[in-house]
């Protein structure tokens, strides 16, 4: 289903951002003291709203502002989160929404070259995600009721009644309310008290865990 770009009555993005081509080497001409304005950095992270955390990619940052790639629609609120896959969280206010691209404007004042560094030093680290569904555990001697409750692209943590053993392969698959996350074949990687961490035998793509994590928590963000 189309769903039309979502205006908001801040003024326009380009207003805040400089996203020319020229933005990288402004130099003295503009002034003497001013660093670049705009980094350009491609980067996966998270956006925590209260609908939900999703999957964006970080494209251009400024001390202003930053400009992302989503995955679907922007949940409408006033503010959001933007957390990096170092951890550093930093608070938004949306700006413009257009197609599958989104700006905002930092809350509070950023520097830019940590933010970078924090990015460039944590390039592989894999995003969690806090959602929880219910899921079936199936196993060769039989099948619990699980709550997972974290979940990333190469794996998830759940709660479960079961007992597993380390290396064990075991099949996950989403109950009601949790229709996307199909079939998995997941292997058991460590085991504290009932909660359980796994990894999938093949990993989702980002394009479908950020579709998947949408689906999850605010299905109607979709956009065809």
């Amino acid at each position: 289903m189309d769903q039309p770009a979502v205006p908001y009555r801040s003024s326009d993005l380009d207003d805040r951002l400089d996203t020319s081509p020229v933005a990288e080497t402004e130099t003295a001409s503009v002034s003497s003291r001013r660093a670049p304005r705009i980094k350009t950095l491609i980067r996966s992270a998270k956006l925590i709203t209260k609908q939900g955390e999703f999957v964006c990619v970080v494209r251009d940052v400024s001390r202003t502002g930053v400009r992302v790639r989503l995955f679907h629609a922007l949940p409408d609120e006033p503010q959001m989160a933007l957390q990096m896959p170092s951890g550093s969280t930093y608070e938004l206010r949306p700006v413009r929404q257009m197609e599958n691209e989104a700006g905002f404007e930092f809350i509070s004042d950023v520097d830019v070259e940590t933010l970078v560094h924090e990015a460039s030093d944590y390039p592989k680290r894999a995003l969690r995600f806090s959602i929880f569904f219910p899921i079936t555990v199936s196993a060769p001697d039989g099948r619990w009721e699980a709550v997972v409750e974290n979940l990333s692209q190469q794996g998830a943590r759940f709660e479960c009644e079961g007992l597993f053993a380390i290396d064990q392969t075991l099949k996950l698959v989403g109950q009601e309310g949790a229709e996307g996350f199909s079939e998995i074949d997941a292997k058991v990687r460590w085991r504290r008290d009932n909660a359980y961490g796994v990894v999938f035998d093949n990993t989702f793509s980002l394009n479908d865990f950020a579709t998947l994590c949408m689906r999850l928590q605010s299905p109607m963000l979709a956009t065809d």
